[in-house]
């Protein structure tokens, strides 16, 4: 029988000492504690994701209920998602410090904060500043990879991790439909309302069962000069990427927000180099631990996000170059299945990497995700082949991918800043992905057969560059390849 953590024998200490938690494999949980570990931290992915999916259907009447026009929501979700790749590296940083108990309740109250803004905003300037705080939470996803790995028995940690991993991609392409309903029949502000109950229920739930105190082997204290820069970097990257797809990759703008990123990201290595407890030391971030997967991230993000979110729809609902669906029939066949297939995958793919491992279970669901894109470009006239090679992203990029990349995050992260690796992956899907729809907009915007297919082709590419780069990524300890 195992015996549980200090922690995690008797409720958490009110005020006392931290509980240091301990490191070794036969001390933590299994069994029904697992269970409930993993279930509360559901919780709060829930929280976070369902306040991402939900609003999306929602938009159009939050500008419309303030007398704007649609592309005035613009900054409902570009914020929300800002502040998320903003908070996962400095938070999840921050959580070697203040325990990430302390880092989980931290960002729900300033997403329940910033949730209780939303609801009562009488301007869309306020809700939009509301929706910046609620985004904070993203960084929920790595403390809760953090937490798995520090307090279950290896043998389950894969499979919790898919189990987290499941949800990132929302509750089986349900949600997405559930706020638009409830939009309509309720009013958007419905929906702010369900995230603050759930958000409560989770912060509750993580008090409760979240052992306290700080992780072993961490020494120093926060590195708030590299958080600051770059968060800076982060957010000219972000914002350079947006305008140069929207003004031109040569307009002043464009080149004026690139030489801050460059100039940003030259001032996070000169602090870096110099700070007794860095962020993430420079010598990690040129390893085969950090860099590969970073670079994995951004590149399989690239490739797939933009064919399943973005050219998939455009080429279902054109009624000229494409397949001639309505939203709602195009959402039913190509954006459901794929979510919904995932729910299963994730923890499958856990399951698996735990046994076969993580680094083989990365280059199967990479390189088969590649295939997909292959087919879906092959045959990008063929609803039938299309609607296949998405459905099968469901297993090998929602599943596999997403569950082994997010494992490795925590797995190969440097032991004396163990929230660096998977807080600065975090912020890496929301760039991948925006890079990704960026590179084939042009293409897909044409509305004819062989813009979509160049679209699609060009996914295969940067996918293509993304299983090559997985080749670079070292093995955890003990694992061989």
């Amino acid at each position: 029988m195992n015996t549980p953590t200090p922690a995690a024998a008797a409720p958490p200490a009110q005020g006392g000492a931290a509980v240091v938690l301990p490191d070794d494999d036969a001390t933590k949980l299994s069994g029904r504690r697992a269970a409930l570990l993993i279930s509360t931290l559901l919780l709060g992915v829930l929280s976070f994701q369902l306040n991402a999916s939900m609003v999306t259907p929602a938009l159009p009447q939050i500008a419309a209920s303030f007398g704007e026009s649609a592309d005035s929501a613009a900054p409902v979700q570009s914020m929300f998602f800002l502040a998320g790749a903003i908070a996962g590296p400095v938070i999840g940083r921050w959580s070697d410090f203040i325990g990430r108990r302390a880092a989980l309740l931290l960002v729900l109250g300033i997403m329940g904060a910033g949730t209780i803004l939303c609801i009562a905003a009488p301007t869309l300037p306020l809700l939009v500043t509301g929706r910046f705080l609620q985004g904070v939470s993203s960084a929920v996803f790595a403390l809760a990879y953090i937490v798995l790995s520090e307090n279950l028995q290896a043998k389950v940690f894969g499979t919790s991790v898919g189990i987290i991993a499941a949800i990132n991609g929302g509750v089986g392409g349900v949600d997405g439909y559930v706020g638009g309903l409830m939009a309509e029949t309720l009013g958007f502000r419905s929906i702010f309302v369900v995230v603050l109950v759930l958000t409560a229920i989770a912060a509750v739930c993580i008090f409760r069962l979240v052992p306290a105190g700080r992780p072993v082997g961490v020494r120093g204290a926060m590195d708030w000069w590299g958080a600051g820069s770059l968060s800076l970097f982060l957010v000219f990257l972000t914002y350079f990427v947006s305008d140069g797809s929207a003004a031109g990759w040569t307009s002043p703008t464009a080149l004026a927000l690139l030489a801050g990123t460059v100039l940003s990201f030259a001032g996070f290595w000169f602090i870096e180099k110099r700070r007794s407890h860095p962020l993430i030391a420079v010598h990690h971030l040129r390893s085969r631990q950090v860099w590969p997967v970073i670079a994995t991230t951004v590149l399989t993000l690239a490739g797939i996000f933009a064919v399943i979110n973005f050219t998939v729809v455009l080429l279902s609902q054109d009624s000229d170059g494409g397949f001639r669906l309505s939203a709602s029939v195009s959402a039913l066949l190509f954006l459901t299945p794929a979510a919904l297939i995932g729910v299963f995958a994730a923890p499958l793919a856990g399951w698996l990497a735990d046994r076969r491992g993580w680094i083989r279970t990365l280059r199967l669901g990479t390189s088969l995700s590649l295939v997909c894109a292959v087919v879906a470009a092959l045959f990008s006239t063929s609803p039938v082949a299309v609607f296949i090679a998405v459905a099968c992203l469901g297993i090998f990029y929602n599943g596999f991918f997403l569950t082994a990349i997010n494992g490795l995050s925590v797995l190969l992260s440097p032991k004396e800043a163990p929230a660096a690796l998977p807080g600065i992956n975090g912020a890496s899907f929301g760039i991948g992905a925006s890079l990704g729809v960026v590179l084939v907009a042009p293409f897909a915007a044409l509305g004819t057969s062989a813009g979509y297919a160049t679209a699609l082709w060009i996914s295969v590419g940067i996918t293509a560059a993304a299983f090559i780069v997985s080749l670079f990524v070292a093995a955890p300890k003990g694992e061989t390849v």
